[in-house]
């Protein structure tokens, strides 16, 4: 059996693409199930205007699509870029590059169907509000793809950066855990954010009038489910970027390893908790807009704290990087 560097990368490309749009392709559909979930919800609710409700899931499926093609687009990439005379190093970076972006792609496309489907039922309850909806659910949806944008930039870092300098002990470790910082943290925050741009939806179809102070308290609450895809983004830049001395010992690269896994899985429930905390606050200021400025300063104390745990899996990743 052949097990030359070449092969191994080619291997690795290989298993890489397969795990990116495979992960990749679960999110967006799933949250293209909801948008159209709703949508029959919302037609069998006011039948004459089931024109225009079809027309704003497919929108919302468009949307939500977008993360399944960027993972698509890293796919291709591992499968038909030359990868021939890469160093053995390459096969780590390829295989990371494939794990972020697949991940990342999961939160994205789940969280843009959230206000997809909700933004469908909200014209069926006011359709007299149907471009403040879809506007709104635009706006929402758009800011649930960023984790999967920051997972593409660190995926494409992997692809195309020249990692001949490193050594494969342990920078294979630091490859490998750098894609899976952004991929896994990316899952929270862009569900999180979901989350908020569905209750968005919901409140301006409860009441039109309170559009502006609805926009603004989801745009704030977004940002705050957004902050673990970004702690992951930074240690897998670390990672990357980071010169690490070769060494035999196997410690070393089990600490650059558990860096990234450690602030990926724990930016998930952060960027999750940080969704449902701004998805409440944004409920209720549709509710009663007159209160928004204090809904939002108990959303952002609540977030604030279910924060802090990312913040503890960041601050572990770094000792692990920089001190084990």
């Amino acid at each position: 059996m052949d097990m030359s560097p070449e092969t191994i990368v080619a291997m690795a490309a290989y298993s890489g693409a397969g795990i990116c749009i495979g992960f990749g392709a679960i999110g967006a559909a799933v949250g293209e199930g909801y948008t159209a979930a709703e949508a029959n919800v919302a037609v069998s609710r006011n039948t004459e205007i089931s024109g225009d409700i079809f027309k704003n899931m497919l929108v919302g499926q468009a949307v939500a699509e977008s993360a399944s093609i960027f993972a698509l687009v890293v796919a291709i990439l591992l499968l038909f870029m030359d990868f021939h005379g890469a160093p053995l190093i390459k096969a780590a970076a390829l295989t990371g590059s494939g794990l972020c972006m697949g991940l990342g792609a999961l939160g994205s496309g789940i969280g843009s169907g959230i206000p997809g489907g909700q933004a469908c039922f909200g014209i069926a309850r006011q359709p007299a509000a149907m471009n403040r909806l879809t506007t709104n659910m635009l706006i929402g949806s758009a800011v649930c793809q960023t984790p999967a944008i920051f997972s593409m930039v660190v995926a494409l870092l992997l692809l195309f950066l020249d990692f001949s300098a490193m050594p494969f002990q342990p920078g294979w470790a630091a490859l490998i855990g750098a894609g899976l910082s952004t991929g896994l943290a990316s899952i929270g925050s862009g569900y999180g954010g979901g989350t908020v741009a569905g209750a968005s939806c919901e409140g301006v179809a409860r009441q039109p009038l309170s559009v502006g102070p609805v926009t603004t308290t989801m745009l704030v609450g977004q940002a705050v489910a957004q902050t673990p895809a970004i702690f992951g983004l930074l240690i897998s830049f670390i990672l990357i970027f980071r010169t690490v001395p070769a060494t035999e010992s196997l410690a070393p690269a089990m600490a650059l390893f558990s860096a990234g896994l450690c602030t990926g899985l724990g930016g998930i429930g952060p960027g999750v908790g940080n969704g449902e905390a701004g998805g409440g606050a944004v409920r209720w200021v549709a509710r009663n807009s007159a209160m928004a400025a204090d809904l939002m300063r108990v959303m952002l104390v609540g977030q604030a704290v279910s924060q802090s745990t990312a913040i503890y899996a960041m601050v572990i990743s770094l000792v692990l990087i920089f001190v084990m």
